[in-house]
């Protein structure tokens, strides 16, 4: 059985605590679409601070906000600009910030569209909001599901697919999208839709076990990217570009 604390830690889910290959990845397609240096950059759902630090590399104006205040002293150890707060009332002004990033963090929270509300409202116009999140489309569940009172964590095949109640009654700690689903976050906002694709995983722990396995699952799914196979990657990737029009809504 998992006790209150442990379940608070699955509903907040796990932030990155360590820099690796899938996460360099994920940083040159940011960079792709959204030009990091010198810019004021906000990490939403910082957790200990693993992306505020690489962001840092380009820039000495980041910021990270998360609601939870034991990671955030455990990052404020070696991380400086790490903040308490919700996603939904971002303690900052309008067109504070260049570049919002979600990496991974928008299924965990309570209000997601409230969130990219507060995301798009934080950056300046012409500046971006990128998103990572769970495709439901994925073959595997990979925030753990509940039987019953036991919480069984791992990559657990095929939940994805089940309907939503069934699914919903196994991981109510983390929601996964649709293409449909992750365009209603954003629906009507002052954007414009700059990217909009899926990632497979960088395999990095299969990697470190099997070498060469990880690398031949890297590779093949890394192209697969470019073929329709695309849609049962593991992330959402989303890139909003705030538009300087108010009439101008996001295109989906």
């Amino acid at each position: 059985m998992v006790n209150a604390p442990d379940r608070a830690e699955i509903a907040l889910g796990n932030p990155s605590f360590v820099w690796r290959s899938g996460q360099d990845r994920r940083l040159h397609l940011i960079r792709q679409h959204a030009p990091l240096e010198g810019r004021r950059i906000l990490d939403i759902g910082c957790g200990r601070g693993v992306y505020v630090r690489k962001f840092r590399e380009f820039s000495d104006r980041v910021a990270g906000i998360d609601i939870d205040p034991k990671r955030l002293r455990e990052g404020a150890k070696t991380t400086p600009g790490l903040l308490l707060g919700v996603s939904e009332r971002l303690p900052f002004g309008d067109g504070a910030f260049d570049v919002v990033v979600l990496n991974e963090v928008i299924e965990h929270v309570r209000d997601d569209a409230a969130t990219m509300r507060e995301a798009l409202r934080v950056v300046r116009p012409g500046g971006h909001v990128v998103v990572y999140a769970p495709n439901r489309l994925f073959p595997f569940e990979t925030h753990g599901i509940y039987l019953g009172k036991r919480f069984v964590f791992g990559n657990i095949p095929l939940i994805n697919w089940l309907p939503d109640p069934l699914r919903h009654r196994l991981v109510p700690h983390a929601r996964a999208y649709t293409k449909r689903g992750i365009r209603r976050t954003y629906a009507g906002l002052t954007a414009r839709v700059q990217a909009e694709t899926y990632v497979y995983p960088g395999f990095d722990n299969i990697i470190a076990r099997h070498r060469r396995l990880g690398a031949l699952l890297r590779a093949a799914l890394y192209r697969a990217e470019h073929t329709p196979l695309r849609a049962f990657g593991l992330s959402h990737f989303v890139v909003l570009e705030k538009t300087a029009s108010d009439g101008e809504a996001a295109s989906v």
